[in-house]
């Protein structure tokens, strides 16, 4: 919609594109979605946004089992709809549907000196754990450069990380910046959108993680496993009988209550920790309750796609189809600018 000032019409703003997206590993847990998801349905009301299931990234470590990738694949995008990301107001797309990702990234690869991947700090510091479990591979090592072609295939202006991940993300402008310079190109040089990202420990107070088998997961546990999972973390050390006074803020489990639980609850638990006026048990129980509580709506969502196999598949399809179109575009730009 335009409007007028002046008697002049002017139209709408244009938007600034955003593009994000997720490794398909296997099922999300809650730290998919309070790193990520929680603010994609957000950033979908202010943005252009591109949104991926990225199964190629998946595949350096997961090459030995690729069958498994497409499931993951189609539940990861049920995820994404059950906990609201709109379909309507961004392109949710498939990685290895759109094969312009691979061609933007070989010519990315090209242009790409190697001194800039040696010293990327996640592929130094995973080197022995990579080598241990067979992951130590061209794919792993070239993924910033793929990932630079995931952003820029969509020519997005911004992309959202933590303050954590700053770092990671300049390489992609690196790359992109290289191609500008030696082309005389005039892709988007994507930036940081700074997103506060909680930490959100695994049961055990250790990073959360499927290899740990530490997780909380955002759909698949039932109720009863839920409660089961809650009854397993870790708390304040301090606790050791019912009645030990204890310090909430040592305590992973009060951690998931700022995230899941009211001002109300936040003061019972803090109170009743502080006194020793209720147990560790009462409050897992009340956080068991307050998860579940909102996961539940979610958790009938994503059964409800996954059982409506024609209707995913639609969403799916058409999101596809239109980042397709755009990441085309994309590469008559490029190749004109290469005059290729």
């Amino acid at each position: 919609m335009s409007s007028e000032a002046n008697g002049v019409v002017q139209a709408p703003a244009k938007k600034l594109r955003v593009m994000s997206g997720m490794r398909v590993t296997g099922r999300l847990h809650i730290g998919h979605y309070w790193g990520a998801l929680q603010n994609w349905v957000k950033l979908q009301d202010e943005y252009e946004c591109f949104f991926g299931a990225m199964d190629w990234h998946g595949m350096t470590t997961a090459y030995k089992s690729p069958k498994e990738i497409a499931p993951w694949t189609r539940e990861m995008i049920a995820e994404f709809l059950a906990w609201g990301v709109d379909p309507e107001k961004v392109t949710l797309f498939i990685q290895s549907r759109i094969p312009e990702h691979i061609e933007l990234f070989m010519i990315f690869a090209n242009l790409t000196p190697m001194g800039w991947l040696e010293r990327v700090n996640t592929w130094k510091d995973a080197v022995e754990e990579m080598k241990a479990n067979d992951t130590h591979n061209l794919g792993r090592f070239a993924y910033p450069v793929l990932q630079a072609a995931d952003i820029a295939i969509y020519r997005a202006h911004k992309v959202p990380v933590g303050a954590d991940q700053i770092s990671h993300l300049e390489i992609s402008r690196e790359i992109v910046r290289r191609f500008n310079n030696l082309y005389k190109a005039k892709l988007p040089e994507m930036s940081h959108l700074l997103t506060e990202i909680p930490l959100v420990p695994g049961l055990d107070g250790r990073k959360m993680s499927k290899s740990y088998g530490n997780t909380l997961y955002l759909t698949e546990d039932s109720e009863k496993d839920l409660k089961k999972k809650v009854n397993m973390m870790v708390t304040d050390p301090a606790r050791v009988r019912r009645e030990d006074v204890g310090e909430p803020t040592k305590c992973s489990v009060y951690g998931y209550h700022k995230l899941y639980s009211s001002a109300e609850d936040l003061q019972w638990v803090e109170a009743g920790c502080r006194s020793a006026g209720i147990g560790c048990g009462d409050c897992k129980g009340r956080l068991a309750a307050n998860i579940e509580k909102i996961s539940l709506e979610p958790r009938e969502k994503k059964k409800e796609l996954l059982n409506n196999p024609g209707r995913l598949d639609s969403i799916i399809d058409a999101g596809c189809d239109k980042a397709r179109k755009e990441a085309q575009k994309t590469l008559e730009i490029v190749r004109s600018s290469m005059k290729w």
